[in-house]
């Protein structure tokens, strides 16, 4: 197998709270193989020289949507799947770029996508994937418009390749199964009404708690978990008594639902970045009026729910949420979020607790022997200046994911 050898370095494992200097790394294949503070001896190894830059585990954003390709989502509904795999694979290739090499997907990646990335036919992260986000009839997940009758042709309707409709436990229940049955590596729910649909308040509740505990119980029966799109502390606090792991956004949460979600061993996944670009672009790219009023409404707490998620111990996933041609703004998460917290505590958002989300403890967030060899070099400290993040990955010399150079400038 083949290995490298990192050498000259400063190494940010973010379990420490500083970088330090003096350590080697050695990957063998897509792990990681030994982590020393002493020269490391690998005479076959190709030898890669950091010249004293910061070396740390690859980014985790735990929210995306790499099949929603249109900031107007309503975009989608004249897109066949055919133009929505090819954007989505230009999207894909840009987090990696940017040091994402594990994404989360939150309704629509399907298992072929995931299949063409761990293939090598596509450039992108590792996915973990929900398959079509479920909700009620007339919630955030209904991509009907109000003058639909019965059912439309769906052959060039990408939109409903991403979302799908059930009522009532039975319905359910069934839809999970088969999220599941299409290789889903968790389950996403909808409870409480969204920006990005038209005709939804934000307040409304949506799903009733017979039927979050029908999705929370398949999902645990195959092995998975269930995590809902929740604004509201009433939405949140139904989610997380009826056995959802992860809150979505949750800008809306108060002092008793974080509460709540602490108690229950739950994790929130926080999404400010959207609102802030939506807010000053999205009209451009044909988001409504309607739309971005509610934007309002949701930004206005995005800050303040990281400061009550950090007074109640919540742990927060570094998540981004951005549609379409937003996107490129996937980065600018880390600055909003300094607002509130320090580097170290955005960093490892965005590497341990995303690990945990994922269930990958051990395996991804950290450089330790054993974990996938997914590592991306800095120019210079981010705990210094997070900005290092930003620019489309210009300041990241060297991506490597599961062993290999997505990108190499050190050579």
């Amino acid at each position: 197998m083949p290995q490298f050898l990192f050498r000259n370095l400063n190494l940010l494992d973010p379990r420490w709270s500083e970088a330090r200097g003096g350590y080697e790394v050695l990957v063998e294949g897509d792990l990681i193989k030994e982590v020393s503070a002493k020269p490391i001896k690998a005479p076959q190894a190709q030898v890669v020289d950091c010249g004293k830059r910061t070396l740390m585990p690859g980014l985790i954003d735990c929210h995306v949507h790499v099949f929603l390709v249109e900031v107007n989502i309503r975009f989608l509904e004249n897109m066949p799947l055919t133009l929505l795999t090819a954007r989505a694979a230009d999207l894909m290739k840009g987090m990696l770029d940017r040091g994402f090499t594990t994404v989360r997907d939150t309704g629509g990646a399907d298992w072929g996508i995931k299949t063409a990335v761990e293939s090598g036919l596509i450039a992108g992260p590792r996915l973990f994937i929900s398959g079509r986000a479920i909700g009620p009839t007339g919630g955030h997940s209904d991509s009907r418009r109000r003058t639909d009758q019965g059912a439309p042709c769906n052959c060039c309707n990408a939109m409903v390749y991403c979302m799908a409709v059930a009522d009532g436990a039975d319905e359910v229940r069934k839809l999970v199964r088969e999220q599941m049955r299409q290789g889903a590596d968790q389950i996403k729910i909808m409870c409480s009404g969204g920006v990005a649909s038209p005709y939804d308040p934000l307040d409304s509740l949506q799903f009733s708690e017979a039927e979050i505990a029908a999705a929370t119980d398949e999902a645990k029966n195959f092995g998975r978990y269930v995590l809902a799109h929740a604004y509201t502390p009433e939405a949140i606090t139904r989610a997380v008594n009826n056995g959802v792991r992860t809150i979505e956004h949750g800008n809306l949460i108060d002092a008793r639902s974080a509460k709540l979600l602490k108690a229950k061993g739950g994790y929130m996944i926080a999404n400010l970045v959207t609102y802030f670009s939506m807010k000053e672009r999205a009209a451009q790219f044909g988001m409504t009026q309607d739309m971005l009023d509610k934007n309002d409404i949701v930004l206005e707490g995005a800050l303040r729910s990281l400061e009550i998620c950090k007074a109640a111990g919540v742990k927060v996933g570094y998540g981004t949420d951005l549609l379409g041609a937003l996107q490129v703004d996937q980065s600018l998460e880390f600055i909003h979020r300094a607002k509130v917290l320090k580097p170290i505590e955005i960093i490892r958002q965005a590497t341990l607790v995303g690990a945990e989300i994922l269930r990958q403890e051990g395996k991804l967030g950290i450089v330790a022997p054993g974990a996938y060899a997914d590592l991306i070099v800095v120019d210079g400290n981010p705990l210094k200046k997070l900005e290092l993040f930003l620019d489309q990955g210009a300041h990241l010399p060297a991506i490597m994911k599961a062993g290999k150079f997505h990108k190499n400038q050190l050579q």
